[in-house]
């Protein structure tokens, strides 16, 4: 694949804060980006500078390897959607898709075929209508989709599209988004918080914090082999045991094996919390011997759980597979 974006050596201050710190990042055509991490730690900043809704105090930005770093934003050939919707109330949920083709030399009837296909696209043909005020979170975020789509971008942002959305909500916009650009190939970056919807719908996630980039991969690299410790434990559960030897290694609750019989090769333990999350149980269990001094959470298949006697205080044994072990030590 040809790369589509490039950020080399971008910093960003606001005065003495670092906004961003020493970002060297690629995109790929085609790919499907998020931008994960917590409050504060420069996603959104990241994503206004490939937009050109701010600049960079220094670095540069590429765009299909041409510096774009300080072309204005109308000149960049991108559609965003953010949180808010930021749809016209005054217009039917048409005339918001067909704003931006009005300014052009594009005949009433193309306008007309063009819209009328996003909004087969989106599957709201029926709510082209409606205005804003009579559609619901969902179809206004589908919506602001088609109205970011319409003009056949380069590359696709968006800024936390489904935060402000229920959560059955969100599951069925994760996937009409995934299909859409799929079915698009459009270059798309993605600014999110929630861990889910990075691993759910992106090609590569880039993990940030405190203004840099902790780690870079597909979703199955940053969950199963975090670089340090706060890629593994921001992403998913995670249990961190410090060892005899002052080294830390961690373990996701799901690789723990659980017996009740015993096992000398295991690590006895005692159960003191157990928590019902639906497909699974999420158990606690308490490891006081000689080496450690440990809470461990443990999943359990709930089709499994429901057929094992569990109850708080039940002395149990646990296996670490060496394979699900991750080296932790030098977060």
């Amino acid at each position: 694949m040809s790369v589509a974006i490039t950020i080399e050596n971008v910093n960003r201050k606001f005065g003495a804060v670092e906004a961003l710190k020493d970002i060297n990042l690629h995109i790929e055509k085609g790919e499907f980006l998020c931008l994960l991490g917590p409050s504060g730690c420069g996603k959104s900043t990241l994503l206004r500078l490939i937009a050109g809704l701010d600049m960079p105090t220094s670095g540069k930005i590429l765009l299909d390897n041409k510096d774009a770093t300080f072309v204005p934003p109308s000149k960049r050939n991108f559609g965003i959607v953010f949180q808010s919707y930021a749809l016209f109330p005054n217009l039917t949920a048409f005339e918001n898709v067909a704003y931006g083709l009005r300014n052009k030399k594009i005949s009433s009837k193309n306008i007309f075929s063009i819209v009328d296909e996003m909004f087969k696209m989106i599957n709201l043909s029926d709510a082209k209508k409606r205005y804003p005020a009579q559609l619901s979170g969902g179809e206004q975020q589908r919506v602001a989709l088609a109205r970011a789509l319409v003009q056949n971008p380069g590359f696709l942002l968006l800024d936390e599209p489904l935060s402000a959305l229920d959560a059955k909500v969100r599951l069925n916009l994760r996937k009409e988004i995934c299909r859409i650009q799929k079915e698009l190939g459009i270059t798309t970056i993605m600014v999110t918080h929630d861990q889910d919807e990075a691993l759910t719908m992106a090609d590569r996630i880039v993990v940030m914090n405190k203004a840099q980039i902790m780690q870079s991969g597909t979703p199955q690299e940053i969950y199963g082999k975090p670089v340090n410790r706060f890629v593994a434990d921001f992403v998913g559960s995670i249990n961190f045991i410090s060892t005899e030897d002052n080294e830390t290694v961690a373990v996701r609750p799901e690789n723990i094996s659980l017996s009740f019989e015993y096992d000398k090769s295991a690590i006895r333990a005692e159960l003191s919390d157990i928590e019902f999350r639906g497909s699974f149980l999420r158990l606690t269990a308490n490891v006081d011997n000689m080496v450690w001094h440990e809470k461990l959470m443990i999943d359990i298949p709930f089709r499994e759980a429901k057929n094992l006697e569990l109850k708080t205080g039940k002395s149990v044994y646990l296996r670490l597979p060496e394979e699900g072990l991750i080296n932790v030590e030098t977060a």
